[in-house]
């Protein structure tokens, strides 16, 4: 099922969000996490793919990204089956507690659909919203730092390390990414 959240232009700037089916809360460790900044920084290096910012939850990822070279969903559907194949074998091969529930409910959320995967990891969905202002790009920059403070995870948005607000705060951090200054120009 497609929602009215696409991505239409394909070289503009847009907020998406990435959710794990179910809600499941995998990135609670750390492993799944970097699966998911390393397909980014490959993305970045390999794929036009510009981070403007960046938050990695337990259970889903939010951007502000675009792409160099105008094919922005097609880099976030290769990120998005690359990272759901490595998290699957990270799954089978390294010791985790909750592997056959978190199998059972990715083989389950693939029966729901007509593609032949055996597991689904993320939803099909994007989430994507066009930002089209200065104001509306600073809103949801500010969205995307404060998710951790919002989830009680952090007192200070620059406190947690899966998050753009580290590079905001001039701190090191896992994803090096390109600070929004704006105003910027955007679609008119």
């Amino acid at each position: 099922m497609t929602t009215g959240y696409q991505i239409k232009q394909q070289d503009e700037l847009y907020f998406l969000t990435f959710q794990i089916v179910d809600w499941v809360d995998i990135f609670t460790r750390p492993v799944y996490r970097d699966i998911v900044i390393d397909s980014l920084k490959y993305a970045q290096e390999n794929k036009g793919l510009q981070v403007f910012a960046y938050v990695v939850m337990s259970n889903h990822v939010h951007l502000v990204a675009q792409s160099s070279i105008g094919v922005l969903s097609s880099t976030i559907r290769d990120i998005k089956k690359y990272t759901s194949k490595r998290i699957i074998e990270t799954i089978e091969s390294m010791p985790e507690s909750r592997r056959e529930w978190l199998l059972n409910r990715f083989a389950f959320n693939a029966t729901k659909h007509k593609r032949k995967s055996k597991y689904q990891v993320w939803t099909h969905e994007n989430h994507a919203i066009q930002l089209y202002s200065n104001d509306f790009i600073a809103e949801k920059i500010e969205y995307i730092h404060n998710n951790p403070v919002r989830a009680l995870i952090v007192q200070h948005p620059e406190d947690y390390l899966y998050s753009s607000a580290r590079n905001y705060a001039s701190l090191s951090a896992v994803l090096e990414i390109e600070p929004l200054i704006l105003p910027v120009v955007t679609v008119k």
